[in-house]
């Protein structure tokens, strides 16, 4: 079953990235990341952690993948951050929170919200880790760079 659903976002993915403009094998690289973003989440699932834990570790993942390929690529990692992003966007979290506010339910609806907010919160600190640690490692890189120039 997970290798189904990564196929289907596989290509759901390839529809946004068609939609967002992306051209050529950086369309196909964009979608293949939306595909490990969704393996992952589905697999960390399946060790039975909870659905914020695995947006995380599936963030991490698809970042790391996509800070690695934007440079092989020579292209924006947003671009391939923001497609491998899609398939794992809490969308269904906020309809149901606003779903059961027009029911009349308060409290699922508090419980169906704080749980969309967590998911997306884990998937912007997942982005966001990658991305610092990535920009530290790329800037002592380039210090130590420079500063081996300097001695020549």
């Amino acid at each position: 079953m997970i290798i189904l659903e990564t196929l289907l976002s596989f290509i759901a993915t390839f529809g946004f990235g068609v939609i967002f403009n992306i051209h050529g094998k950086n369309l196909l690289f964009a979608s293949i990341g939306g595909a490990i973003s969704w393996f992952v989440y589905a697999l960390s699932l399946k060790f039975a952690l909870s659905v914020p834990a695995s947006m995380f570790i599936a963030a991490v993942a698809f970042s790391i993948y996509s800070e690695i390929l934007a440079r092989k690529l020579k292209t924006p990692v947003t671009t391939l951050v923001i497609t491998a992003l899609i398939p794992l966007v809490p969308g269904s979290g906020m309809y149901y929170t606003m779903y059961q506010v027009v029911t009349g339910d308060v409290d699922k609806a508090l419980e169906l919200g704080l749980n969309t907010l967590a998911s997306a919160g884990s998937l912007a600190l997942g982005v966001i880790f990658v991305s610092t640690i990535t920009r530290r490692y790329y800037s002592v890189k380039l210090k130590l760079k420079n500063k081996k120039k300097l001695e020549n």
